[in-house]
């Protein structure tokens, strides 16, 4: 048996063992996950979210880790959720996110998991909202979540995050990547990492050139700034973090950071009812009612919209 509140209560104290405890009961889906999230509920809330993502090999593990640097330096407890991508053997995790930051591994006010994707598309784990819940009822100030790199489908991370810094590197064509990709519109912040290597200058004017070829801004709205970084050796990380800063300042005057937060609880909600929806389906009907209904829609008897009322026809009258 688990004991669900003593594992909450020693998260509350900064326990690593018990934070990645509860992880894995999120990641597992375990029966014990809805005692754990109303356990964590009244702690949550609390936490600042920065979504990091960007192009395969632009240095986004080494940004994560010389963020997490930063913030300590601020007295701040930071959680880092990476997500890599799911071995096709295992569905684990390659943890690659972990070797790029061993300078952090005895720091007992950091607390860094890699999770897998588990072939889930967008750039992030299914489990990844109720993780984050997890990480900031444990009391982390700052959590920080580096996508997987995969390209065009990491837009997802908006969803998740208070505020997203999308990095760039020169000599990759990132700059048309991220046109292509839509992450330009995602973006509350843009790195140029890498910004020793020649081409870097150019990176950033072409970026700023996109940028300005967006929506017309009111004087009032945020104006994405674009921030020249060299990860590796520490150098513009504390820019920025006053970015990121500066930003949340700006998502709390302007009430667009509960604005956010609400949006994200409501498609955790909406995601959640929706699961349940479907185990309830296998309940009433098993899978043979709805091979039935599909068998009848391929024999033309049943158009796919009729189908589907007989379906939540059954749910309401069982």
């Amino acid at each position: 048996m688990i004991d669900v509140a003593t594992l909450v209560e020693q998260a509350r104290q900064g326990r690593p063992r018990a934070v990645a405890r509860l992880i894995s009961l999120v990641e597992n889906a375990a029966p014990e996950l809805r005692e754990v999230m109303a356990a964590l509920a009244p702690y949550t809330g609390r936490a600042y979210t920065v979504g990091l993502t960007g192009s395969p090999g632009v240095g986004k593990s080494t940004s994560t880790s010389a963020l997490v640097s930063a913030y300590r330096r601020l007295g701040k407890r930071v959680g880092v959720l990476a997500v890599d991508p799911s071995s096709p053997f295992s569905g684990g995790a390659l943890l690659g996110d972990r070797v790029r930051m061993q300078d952090h591994a005895t720091d007992p006010e950091v607390f860094i998991r890699s999770m897998a994707t588990r072939g889930h598309l967008g750039g992030l784990s299914w489990a990844a909202p109720q993780a984050l819940r997890v990480l900031d009822g444990a009391g982390c100030d700052v959590i920080l979540v580096e996508t997987v790199g995969v390209g065009q489908s990491e837009v997802e991370i908006a969803a998740q995050a208070d505020t997203t810094v999308v990095l760039l590197a020169p000599g990759m064509g990132d700059g048309i990547q991220a046109a292509k990709a839509g992450i330009l519109e995602i973006g509350d912040v843009f790195v140029v990492n890498k910004a020793d290597r020649d081409g870097a200058d150019a990176t950033a004017r072409e970026l700023n050139h996109m940028l300005g070829l967006g929506e017309a801004r009111d004087a009032g709205d945020w104006r994405p700034p674009i921030v020249k970084t060299v990860a590796a050796r520490g150098e513009g990380v504390d820019e920025v973090v006053e970015a990121l800063e500066k930003h949340r300042a700006w998502l709390e005057e302007h009430g667009e950071l509960a604005t956010r937060r609400r949006r994200r609880a409501a498609d955790e909600v909406e995601a959640i009812a929706l699961a349940a929806l479907r185990a309830r389906i296998g309940d009433l009907h098993g899978d043979r009612h709805l091979a039935t209904l599909a068998e009848r829609v391929v024999d033309g008897e049943l158009d796919p919209y009729r189908a589907a009322d007989e379906l939540v026809a059954g749910l309401t009258r069982g």
